[in-house]
C-alpha cells in the first residue's frame, strides 16, 4: 500500500470516527430532548392544575361579594325600616329623573300627553295645598276633656287686707292628674218581704227581688273587672301573669287559673256573636283580606311553631273579622272560607287568592302599599329605577288625597282618578315592561318590577269605582294590635286559645272600625249579653259595635 493510499484511508477512519461522536452527541440531545418533553408536559398539567384551583377561588371570591353586597342591602333596608320615613310622599332628590320620558318608554303620543298633563295638574294642586296648610298651621294646645271632673284649688294672694281689693277675673291653670286604678266591692242587696196577713190565699207568702244575671254565673267578676282583664291583655298587652302581679302590688290577689277561667268564659259568651260576625262580613261586596304569624305552643315537641290568622275586613260596613284554622294558611282555607263570597276582594300578591280570577261574581284587586313596599327595598340596589317607580306611585296617592281634601263622593272620586291617575298607570305599566328586561331577575329591583307587573291588572282596577281603596292598609291597621302583641304575650298555648285571641282581635278591630271605646262596649256586651239566652227572635248582630254606636246615638239626639 503506498503512502497516499495509507494517508486517504487514515483520513477515512478518522472522519468515521469524527461522525461517530457526532452520532453520540445528538443521539444524548435528542434524549435530553425525550426527557424535556416529558417534564413539559407534567409542568402543562400542574398548570392547568392551578388555573383551575384559581377559577374556583374567583368563583368563590366572586360569590362572597355578592353575598356581601346583599348582606350590605339588608343592613340598609332595616336601617331605613327603623330610621327612616316610610311614606308615599316620596320626591326624587334628582330633577332630571322628574320626568316621564324615562329611557327606554314607548308611549303613544297621546298616551304621553295624557299621562304629561296628569302630572303638571297633579303638582299644581299638591303645590296650592301645600301652601294653605302652612298658612293655617298654628300649633294651639288642645283642651283638656270637658267629660272629666274637675277639682279646684282657691290660691289668694298673700299679705293684703282683701276688704281693700276688689276681686277680678281670676287667673285659671288646669293640670291633669290621675288616680291609681280603685277597687270597689259592688253589693247586691235583694230585699225580701213577708206577707203581713197570712191568711190571704197568694201563691207566695214571701217574695225576694230576682237577681240580677251576672256576666259569669257564680262568679264574683264583674263586667267592668272582666273587661279591664281582655283589654289589658288584648289592647295594653299584658299577658295575664304580669296582670296578676299588678293586682297584688293594688292589694288584689287572684289565682292564675281563675284568671284563666274567666277569659275562657268570656270567650265563650262572644262566640256566637262572633259567628254572627263572620256571616255580615262574608256577605258584604267588598272585603279587604290578608294574613300574619301567631306562634302557637306545640304541646308534643314543647316548642313554638308558626300559626297564620286570617283578617277579613268589611270596608263600606266598618266590620273586621279574624279567622284562626289550626294555623294554616293554605288555599282550603281560603276556599272555605270564602266558598259563598260574591263581590270585591282586595289582597297583595299572595298566589292562594289566584283562584278567584276565574270565579263569577268575584273581581280581585291589589294593593298599591304592597308594590310601593317592594321598590322602597330597592332603593340600595338601583336608586334611579326605584326613585321613578317610587315617584310614580306617589303620584297615585296625590290623587287621593286631594279626592280625600276635596271631599269628592264615589262618582266623583271614580272621574278623578280616571282623569288623572288613570293616564300615570298607563305610562307605568309600559315602564315596567322595558325596564324588566334591562335588570337581574333575581335582584331586589327585578323582583319588585315582576310583582308589581305580574299583579298590575289587580293594581288598576281601583280606579274604577270611587269606593274602591287604593291599597290594604285599612287591613294591615286591623293587624297591627296583633303584631304588638307577639312582642308581648309571646305566643299562644294552644289552636283554642288562637281561636279565642281571633274572637277579641274581631271585636277589637270593630270597635275601632266604628270608633268605639273597646270598654264601654265589652261592660255592655257583658251586661246585655244573657237578654238573649234562649230567644232566637233576637239578633245578636245588635251587640255589635257598630250597632252599639248607633244606639248610643239615637238616645242621646232622643235626650237632646
Amino acid at each position: 500500500m503506498t503512502v497516499e493510499e495509507e494517508g486517504f484511508l487514515q483520513q477515512i477512519l478518522e472522519e468515521r470516527d469524527r461522525l461517530f461522536r457526532e452520532t453520540s452527541r445528538l443521539k444524548s440531545q435528542l434524549s435530553n430532548f425525550e426527557n424535556f418533553d416529558s417534564e413539559r408536559s407534567t409542568y402543562q398539567k400542574q398548570i392547568v392544575g392551578k388555573d383551575q384551583l384559581i377559577t374556583e377561588k374567583d368563583r368563590a371570591i366572586s360569590q362572597l361579594d355578592e353575598t356581601i353586597n346583599k348582606l350590605k342591602q339588608q343592613i340598609e333596608m332595616l336601617q331605613r325600616r327603623i330610621w327612616g320615613k316610610s311614606s308615599e310622599r316620596y320626591i326624587n332628590e334628582d330633577p332630571l329623573q322628574r320626568k316621564l320620558d324615562f329611557e327606554g318608554l314607548d308611549l303613544l303620543p297621546e298616551e304621553k300627553e295624557l299621562a304629561t298633563s296628569a302630572k303638571e295638574e297633579i303638582e299644581k294642586y299638591k303645590t296650592i295645598r301645600v301652601i294653605e296648610v302652612k298658612e293655617k298651621n298654628h300649633p294651639v294646645r288642645k283642651p283638656l276633656p270637658e267629660s272629666l271632673p274637675r277639682e279646684e284649688t282657691h290660691i289668694y294672694p298673700q299679705h293684703i287686707e282683701l276688704e281693700n281689693w276688689i276681686e277680678l277675673a281670676p287667673e285659671i291653670t288646669e293640670v291633669l292628674e290621675r288616680e291609681s286604678a280603685r277597687w270597689y266591692v259592688r253589693r247586691i242587696i235583694r230585699h225580701k218581704y213577708a206577707l203581713k196577713d197570712k191568711s190571704q190565699d197568694v201563691e207566695k207568702q214571701i217574695i225576694t227581688a230576682p237577681m240580677p244575671v251576672l256576666p259569669i254565673a257564680k262568679s264574683y267578676a264583674g263586667a267592668s273587672v272582666l273587661a279591664d282583664i281582655i283589654i289589658d291583655k288584648y289592647v295594653n298587652h299584658l299577658p295575664f301573669y304580669r296582670q296578676i302581679q299588678m293586682f297584688k302590688q293594688q292589694g288584689i290577689s287572684i289565682a292564675p287559673a281563675t284568671i284563666n277561667g274567666w277569659f275562657q268564659d268570656v270567650a265563650d259568651l262572644i262566640r256566637p256573636t262572633y259567628y254572627r260576625l263572620k256571616e255580615l262580613v262574608l256577605a258584604s261586596d267588598y272585603i279587604q283580606s290578608d294574613e300574619t304569624t301567631i306562634p302557637i305552643i306545640n304541646n308534643e315537641k314543647h316548642t313554638t311553631i308558626k300559626g297564620y290568622i286570617w283578617m277579613i275586613r268589611a270596608v263600606m260596613d266598618n266590620l273586621v273579622f279574624f279567622h284562626y284554622d289550626h294555623g294554616s294558611r293554605a288555599q282550603k282555607v281560603a276556599l272555605q272560607l270564602f266558598k259563598d263570597f260574591q263581590g270585591v276582594i282586595q289582597t297583595d300578591g299572595y298566589a292562594v287568592y289566584d283562584i278567584y280570577e276565574n270565579k263569577k261574581g268575584v273581581l280581585p284587586i291589589g294593593c298599591w302599599a304592597h308594590a310601593r313596599r317592594k321598590f322602597e327595598e330597592a332603593l340600595a340596589e338601583d336608586k334611579v329605577r326605584a326613585s321613578y317607580a317610587l315617584e310614580q306611585i306617589g303620584l297615585l296617592y296625590q290623587v287621593e288625597r286631594q279626592a280625600d281634601q276635596q271631599q269628592l263622593s264615589y262618582d266623583e272620586r271614580a272621574d278623578l282618578r280616571s282623569r288623572l291617575a288613570y293616564p300615570i298607570m298607563v305610562a307605568f305599566e309600559k315602564w315596567l315592561l322595558n325596564e324588566y328586561p334591562k335588570v337581574l331577575p333575581k335582584g331586589r329591583i327585578g323582583k319588585a318590577i315582576r310583582y308589581t307587573y305580574n299583579i298590575y291588572h289587580k293594581l288598576t282596577r281601583y280606579h274604577l269605582d270611587g269606593r274602591l281603596k287604593i291599597d290594604n292598609n285599612l287591613g294591615e291597621n286591623a293587624i297591627r294590635p296583633i303584631a304588638l302583641g307577639r312582642k308581648n304575650w309571646l305566643f299562644c298555648g294552644n289552636h283554642d286559645a288562637a281561636e279565642n285571641a281571633a274572637i277579641m282581635y274581631s271585636m277589637l278591630g270593630c270597635c275601632k272600625a266604628s270608633e268605639v271605646n273597646f270598654r264601654e262596649w265589652l261592660v255592655y256586651f257583658l251586661n246585655n249579653i244573657h237578654n238573649y239566652d234562649n230567644d232566637y227572635s233576637k239578633d245578636l248582630a245588635e251587640l255589635l259595635p257598630h250597632n252599639f254606636k248607633l244606639q248610643n246615638q239615637i238616645c242621646n239626639s232622643s235626650i237632646s
